[in-house]
């Protein structure tokens, strides 16, 4: 009696993922030239510029933490972050006496709103401008009582995709297929299909496959936890 294989390796390389999508818009593997794969290379990180803007996705999440120095309320985050998600900020970080508080985003209007933004104190909400190089700021300022650990996720772009030398993608088993379709679905705007059918109806059948096949995954790219709403009920009742 046959088995399974009793693998979990499956991962195909940037290169057959590209081979599988040009496939799905009928162009076979014999008929690729240097240009189609100059133009796959540039697709394949378009898609994820694509994907970086759909956030967030867990496995481009990461923990940072930064020592603040008293006086100074903005940092420079890493270039490659995409958007802050949880904070604290903690004393005696990674020690028996750690002490954390759980800090809260606020707006460019709310901050500009503040009447002395150089107020000293822990901080206590963050505002996170995002420029080619973003920078966090904090209010209150950090003052002399800490020293203050920010600690943080973050989710981050995606890496670079190369076609040579074998390397994979930078994406979860269970998102290969929602690349395939992606990759489909732009080398559908750019190849026209065989001549028997129509070309609008393909791009839109390879959209529709690409953002279903994305829909999918990412019903399946979170956390598992249970959403617990307690209310206070105190504002509800006049004394």
């Amino acid at each position: 009696m046959a088995s399974s294989s009793g693998a979990y390796t499956f991962l195909p390389s940037n290169g057959e993922c590209v081979l599988a999508a040009f496939e799905r818009v009928y162009i076979r593997a014999p008929e690729l030239r240097q240009e189609h794969m100059l133009t796959a290379r540039r697709e394949l990180n378009m898609l994820f510029v694509e994907w970086s803007n759909r956030q967030p996705n867990l496995w481009l999440v990461v923990r940072n933490q930064v020592v603040l120095t008293p006086g100074i309320a903005t940092i420079t985050l890493p270039s490659q972050t995409v958007l802050v998600l949880d904070a604290s900020i903690v004393l005696n970080f990674g020690t028996a006496n750690e002490s954390r508080r759980y800090i809260t985003p606020i707006s460019r209007t709310e901050y500009l709103s503040y009447a002395n933004q150089q107020t000293p104190g822990p901080p206590t909400v963050w505002w996170m401008d995002r420029l080619i190089a973003p920078t966090l700021t904090f209010y209150p300022v950090p003052d002399s009582n800490g020293p203050y650990t920010f600690d943080y996720f973050s989710c981050t772009q995606m890496q670079d995709a190369n076609l040579a030398g074998g390397e994979i993608p930078y994406v979860p088993y269970r998102w290969v297929d929602a690349l395939v379709n992606g990759l489909t679905a732009r080398f559908a705007r750019l190849y026209p299909p065989p001549p028997s059918m129509d070309a609008l109806a393909f791009r839109k059948l390879c959209k529709d496959d690409a953002e279903e096949s994305w829909k999918i995954a990412a019903a399946q790219d979170i956390e598992p936890t249970p959403l617990v709403l307690s209310p206070s009920l105190v504002g509800y009742y006049r004394r």
